[in-house]
């Protein structure tokens, strides 16, 4: 045991607390070293932090009126910025005084202009309403007067980025009446008001009342929770729950973008489930097989789409006639579907071809008695091989039936050319077109789009389409305007079209792609390549700050659109609801093995 009786001699407790000091003061100095630019130089429109250079504006006057939400869009701004805001309270009796001798300021001079017959003036008359509404607020309690210094600061490589960006917040802000300045000669000052050390070195504050003060509050995010819908995952802004109604929007459309494994089947899936529980039919095109499971777990149909397949579907078959159509809109409709299809068969018609085509279509139904006048109770429909026969006997048709006879007696002719034996008549049915061969996925997809759409017109219920791999019909003009249609369409027949694609390039390379998206509310958006975030971030208008985010974010989650909300979503599924969903192999392999 040490005994130390000496003043000037430290303990061992006294020794450990030195070191620890010391320590610490090298550790603070070794990260402001990190921290720290290389170097700083104060400009007269600027201040250069290394590479970087900032200029603060702060704002100076305000209109009589500010809508709550509006500093959203600055706070939104595309390009990097730092923005502080200060509220200084002030005492309400100089206020009152101030605004007492304000008020006799402006009487005395509507009175001397009354004096000299000057026309009555407008401004002053609302600007003595205004004063003694404010009074009136200050002295009940409901209002309280602020300084409010408002500072934003923004970030470039260049002087030239920094010029363009103030000429754009510039030129949103004085279009709400509202005016800002440059903090010339005094940017290294209003770089420091906006870093996190709550200091006001500037000291530009403009007097506000605490109404017009309450619509700068920053913490806005879209609030997307109703009374009804389904939930469609938390919020991660501020962790509420996104529980959402599509069908309370101007059209019930979505489109889901992400990159493989980012999390879309799963989200998709996991809202069908919902979406079917609150009385909605669900209708799959699925070219994974990913769908199969979850419609016999829930007791919906799956139908195998294939050149082997018992399950057929005959284009041929006519539409049925709603209550707002006639017969023969109906039919020359439907012939123009059959061209399509066509075309899509042979990769093109020439307009003699064309020509012929329609000819012989026309005159396939007529073997039948169909025409124009007839109606569509009509059971015996023509296949595919009827319409080869007619064009056997027609002139320059018999070059067009070669082409066909693989559709009909070769290779593929048990895919086309049957009579339809399926029906949708389940609240869950899925197309499985897995099996099919690449070249036929397209005139699959466009024939079942086809037929979806006759039966949905047929009674009109609360339905959801599910269409994945949408690129594939993005390939071929017609296949792509029957898509269009449907979006533009879907509202009026209570359908909502959910439109799912991985190869985002195919997708918007297409013309008829951005009108697809611009015909859906909801844009649900999951992780995106490099390559193709730019081309997303140019057809829906996304910020600078969003268009990193995707490129970032974790599986399962997304960014959210829904009108003109924007949030974070995570996707979360029950326990029950991910043993449906699940497409991760290894889980399904082992859910087979107990079944």
């Amino acid at each position: 045991m040490a005994i130390f009786s000496s003043k000037n001699k430290k303990t061992e407790v006294d020794q450990l607390i030195d070191q620890s000091q010391s320590s610490y003061a090298k550790a603070v100095a070794s990260l402001r070293d990190v921290i720290s630019p290389a170097g700083i130089v104060v400009n007269t429109t600027s201040v250069k932090l290394g590479g970087t250079y900032a200029r603060t504006l702060f704002i100076l006057t305000y209109p009589r009126y500010l809508s709550p939400g509006w500093f959203s869009s600055v706070i939104n701004f595309e390009s990097a910025n730092n923005i502080s805001i200060f509220y200084h309270a002030i005492d309400n009796s100089s206020i009152l005084r101030q605004l007492r001798k304000k008020l006799g300021d402006v009487g005395a001079q509507i009175q001397l202009e009354a004096e000299k017959g000057v026309p009555r003036n407008p401004a002053l008359e609302t600007a003595i309403e205004d004063i003694e509404n404010l009074r009136n607020a200050i002295v009940q309690g409901t209002e309280k007067m602020f300084r409010v210094a408002v500072y934003i600061t923004l970030i470039g490589n260049s002087e030239q980025e920094l010029n363009d960006n103030e000429n754009k917040i510039n030129t949103f802000l004085e279009s709400k009446l509202i005016y800002p300045k440059s903090a010339h000669f005094r940017h290294f000052e209003g770089y420091e008001s906006t870093i996190p050390l709550c200091l006001d070195r500037l000291g530009y504050g403009t007097l506000l009342n605490s109404t017009p003060a309450s619509t700068l509050f920053p913490f806005i995010s879209a609030s997307l929770t109703q009374n009804s819908g389904i939930m469609y995952g938390i919020n991660l802004i501020n962790n509420s729950l996104i529980i959402f109604d599509r069908f309370s929007l101007e059209n019930a459309n979505m489109c889901v973008f992400g990159t493989s494994g980012s999390g879309k089947s799963y989200a998709v899936k996991t809202h069908a489930v919902r979406e079917l529980m609150m009385g909605s039919e669900i209708i799959v095109i699925d070219p994974e097989n990913e769908y199969e499971y979850l419609a016999k777990a829930v007791g919906g149909e799956s139908y195998k789409i294939a050149v082997s397949s018992k399950d057929h579907i005959n284009p041929f078959d006519l539409p049925i006639i709603t209550t707002d159509e006639t017969v023969g809109e109906v039919f020359r409709g439907h012939v123009l579907n059959l061209i399509g299809l066509i075309k899509i068969l042979l990769g093109g018609l020439s307009p003699t071809e064309e020509v012929v085509i329609d000819q012989a279509i026309t005159l396939t139904y007529a073997s039948r008695n169909i025409d124009v006048e007839s109606d569509n109770a009509i059971e015996n429909m023509p296949i595919l091989e009827d319409l080869t026969n007619v064009l056997n006997t027609m002139e320059g048709g018999a070059n067009l039936a070669a082409k066909l006879y693989k559709y009909t007696k070769g290779t593929y002719g048990q895919f086309l050319n049957h009579p339809t034996n399926i029906n949708i008549r389940n609240k869950f049915v899925v197309f499985n077109i897995n099996e099919l061969e690449e070249e036929l996925r397209p005139i699959a997809m466009y024939i079942l789009l086809n037929y979806v759409w006759n039966s949905i017109k047929r009674i009109m219920k609360k339905r959801i389409l599910i269409i994945e791999e949408a690129w594939l019909l993005m390939k071929f003009k017609e296949s792509a305007n029957f898509m269009l249609s449907f979006a533009k369409r879907a509202r009026k027949y209570y359908l909502g079209l959910t439109t799912i694609t991985q190869d985002l390039d195919d997708f918007l390379k297409s013309p008829y792609g951005l009108p697809i998206i611009a015909n859906s509310s909801i844009k649900l958006l999951f992780k995106q390549s490099t390559v193709s975030i730019n081309q997303l971030a140019e057809a829906l208008q996304l910020t600078s700050v969003e268009k990193e985010l995707l490129t970032q974010i974790n599986i399962g989650s997304g960014l959210f659109l829904a009108g003109d909300k924007h949030t974070l979503v995570q996707v979360v599924a029950s326990y029950t609801e991910d043993q449906l969903i699940t497409s991760d192999p290894a889980r399904l392999m082992s859910l087979k093995n107990k079944s």
